[in-house]
């Protein structure tokens, strides 16, 4: 959500500026501007909707200098506006925040009048703050952390002051913040991917950071303002690479990716027909895994819980990571807590992975961004390793965390004695078999298309699964939802009669995950009580399923045939294909869906 990009440097940066907003166009946003200091005055730019609209409004009424912020803005607090829109000045200062001030009604009305505030944002309060202390005479350094004290919640802030021309000031709480390092420059950013043109060197602050950043300089300070040294990390510029090559969208060609990907990621757990361990990871000193997660992660968690029970015969148990701590769950002395998370800063996960820390719990993160929040705070980080997944609804993130769970599933089952060596052998020969096989389901591409151009006539769809097919069949439907905004519901094929089936008529697109499984032919009679109404369904399923139960479908879609314990992560692509096209279809901005972020930074 919301995105940040500042430099200071020693040449014009307002180019710069635009260029780094377009990388974090990905994060999901309804308005954008920037802010520079143009001989000692600041000097704002901002414009509603794309960034392009910004660009035109500089082109009407251009602004430079060799300093300068940007972002942005998700709507949060106050419509999407120009008024609303950040850079927020008062005075002698510009700021740019991503999170939530949680006491900003407070801090407004202690002002009580004497200062005009022009939006609604919970944002404007800082620049007021910090402006009244520079008023009062205090230096902008200690004026900043006086204005920091002030703030309840979550924030990444960067901070210009009109008449110091040299400093960016920067801190984080709860919302993640780089800085990159460069040769008489230096920079700030919401994540590496916006810094990729400008530095490979980051530096991470950690929770609780501020930092005042000059052309030559960076000074960090933990929450006591004690002067602390922080890691530098080098970013490989493969792995912020965020090129969409031949692909109409970056959608698109990550679902492509998926061939690479889902290998890349078994890379990391498989050595020939054997799992191996992450360091420090030994299931049998636990006796209960708790998986938490948010959308499409959880979704992978869900699938996971029937691999873990199955395979390790080890008890599992999901949650939803904004609900989890907030019911006091009942956490085993001896449990282990995982939490999924692509970008590593989802802020309701990462509150839930502090919440099992303090009770004790020995945390695992499965993320996409090693350096991420998540991956630094809990006692074991493991890789998804999918690469950066730019597009706003996931699809190569979802199947690498997929093939990780996996895995660590049959990583468990070996340490916990439910496998054999043969067992294991046979496990890890399906999870090298994806790859080809993600390969072959891209090959229905053309099918898929044809029946999306169908759904797209529809207000409303339904998609059945059973087992660990149910989970993808709620994945099917967020897809769906997420990016054509058609309504989508997913759910358990044997809870149809329990409710949802008052909702089928004729003409109803039901969508039946069902390959040829133990669980099949109960599937196949779901399907028929929805076809018995009038509904019309396409049936996703293998060729044993697709001779058996094809000719009662209005379509067919047949993927390769597979071992069964990999078939979701295989599903998985027609599945995404079949959102993708639907959207296509009605003209709805692919990677870019209305009103959502991709990184979750807020509650």
């Amino acid at each position: 959500m919301c995105g940040i990009i500042g430099i200071v440097g020693n040449r014009p940066v307002a180019p710069r500026l635009v260029d780094g907003l377009k990388r974090l166009e990905y994060r999901g946003y309804d308005s954008a501007g920037i802010a520079v200091i143009e001989g000692g005055d600041l000097k704002r730019s901002r414009a509603k909707g794309k960034i392009v609209e910004l660009e035109a409004e500089l082109s009407r009424a251009p602004i430079d200098g060799l300093i300068g912020i940007a972002h942005t803005r998700w709507a949060t607090h106050g419509k999407p506006t120009v008024a609303n829109a950040h850079p927020h000045i008062s005075g002698r200062v510009a700021v740019v925040h991503n999170g939530i001030i949680e006491n900003y009604e407070t801090l407004r009305a202690s002002f009580d009048g004497a200062r005009n505030f022009e939006s609604d944002t919970d944002t404007e309060v800082v620049a007021h703050i910090m402006d009244a202390a520079l008023s009062a005479g205090m230096t902008p350094k200690d004026a900043f952390a006086h204005t920091l004290k002030q703030l309840h919640g979550a924030f990444a802030l960067g901070v210009i002051v009109g008449d110091n021309a040299g400093h960016i000031y920067a801190a984080r709480r709860g919302s993640p913040l780089a800085i990159g390092l460069g040769d008489g420059e230096n920079y700030i950013g919401s994540d590496a991917i916006a810094l990729a043109a400008l530095s490979s060197d980051m530096v991470y602050l950690e929770e609780g950071d501020s930092a005042i950043i000059t052309a030559n300089s960076v000074e960090i300070f933990d929450e006591n303002g004690t002067a602390v040294s922080r890691d530098t990390t080098r970013i490989d510029d493969a792995a912020i690479a965020t090129d969409k090559g031949p692909f109409a969208h970056y959608m698109l060609k990550e679902v492509h990716e998926q061939v690479r990907t889902t290998g890349q990621t078994l890379s990391n757990y498989a050595d020939g027909e054997s799992v191996k361990a992450p360091e420090g990871l030994d299931f049998t000193a636990f006796d209960r895994l708790t998986l938490i997660a948010c959308g499409t992660a959880s979704y992978a968690g869900h699938v996971a819980k029937y691999w873990f029970e199955q395979i390790a015969q080890m008890p599992c148990e999901i949650d939803i990571a904004s609900e989890f701590r907030y019911r006091s769950p009942v956490l085993s002395p001896r449990g282990l807590a995982m939490v999924i998370s692509q970008s590593g800063e989802t802020a309701d996960t990462l509150a839930a992975l502090r919440y099992c820390k303090e009770k004790g719990q020995t945390t695992i993160a499965l993320v996409n961004v090693m350096t991420s929040t998540m991956a630094r705070e809990a006692d074991i980080a493991i890789p998804i390793d999918a690469g950066p997944e730019i597009g706003v609804a996931s699809t190569k993130a979802f199947t690498s965390q997929l093939m990780a769970l996996y895995a660590l599933s049959v990583l468990a089952g070996k340490q916990r004695g439910g496998i054999d060596v043969a067992a294991e052998a046979d496990l890890m020969k399906a999870a090298a078999a994806v790859p080809a096989l993600v390969g072959k389901s891209l090959l229905l591409d053309a099918q898929i298309k044809t029946l999306a151009a169908d759904l797209a006539g529809n207000r409303s769809a339904f998609y059945l699964g059973r087992g660990p097919h149910f989970p993808l069949a709620l994945e099917g439907a967020l897809k769906l939802k997420e990016i054509s905004y058609i309504h989508a519901e997913g759910y358990a094929a044997g809870e149809l009669k329990h409710g949802p089936i008052a909702l089928i008529e004729d003409g109803t697109p039901v969508i039946v995950i069902a390959p040829f499984d133990e669980l099949f032919e109960k599937t196949v009679s779901n399907m028929q009580e929805v076809l018995s109404r009038g509904a019309k369904v396409t049936l996703i399923t293998d060729a044993k399923g697709a001779k058996l139960a094809g000719h009662m479908a209005h379509a067919v879609l047949t993927v390769p045939d597979m071992p069964q314990t990999v078939a979701p992560i295989v599903l998985s692509v027609p599945v995404q294909l079949l959102a993708y096209h639907t959207a296509l279809a009605l003209g709805t901005d692919v990677d870019q869906p209305r009103n959502l972020a991709k990184s979750v930074t807020v509650e």
